[in-house]
């Protein structure tokens, strides 16, 4: 059974930074990663769940231009792990964070992905993330 585990949210003041972490099990991270992109997602309250970073099996990534700048998505294969790095944090970045494997490499090349599609494989429950001033 496929599970990715978030961690790493907490409350900060703005202008701190995060580092999210993704761990994956039950999926065999090399293999299964050939023909899709992993991603980080988000949900604020009373929002829609919208896409923050997308990353495919050999490193290319994109952003949500509200993080370009001051997120980095990054991943370590042989960990199995995903990660957000998250600086010069504000308000409007408080939510709660997901990640998400099997995202299509056409959702993932044209963008689409921020829209979050219907067909994303797999999620994990989330980790809060709480930016205040």
């Amino acid at each position: 059974q496929v599970r990715l585990v978030e961690s790493g949210g907490a409350s900060v003041l703005a202008g701190g930074s995060l580092r999210l972490s993704c761990a994956a099990s039950g999926w065999t991270y090399s293999s299964s990663y050939v023909s899709s992109c992993m991603g980080w997602f988000r949900q604020a309250p009373g929002k829609e769940r919208e896409g923050v970073a997308v990353i495919d099996k050999d490193g290319t990534t994109y952003y949500a231009d509200s993080v370009k700048g001051r997120f980095t998505i990054s991943q370590d294969i042989a960990l199995n792990t995903l990660y957000l790095q998250m600086n010069s944090l504000n308000a409007e970045d408080t939510a709660m964070y997901y990640c998400a494997a099997e995202i299509g490499l056409y959702d993932c090349y044209t963008g689409s992905w921020e829209a979050v599609p219907s067909d994303i494989g797999y999620w994990g429950r989330g980790t809060q993330v709480t930016v205040s001033s």
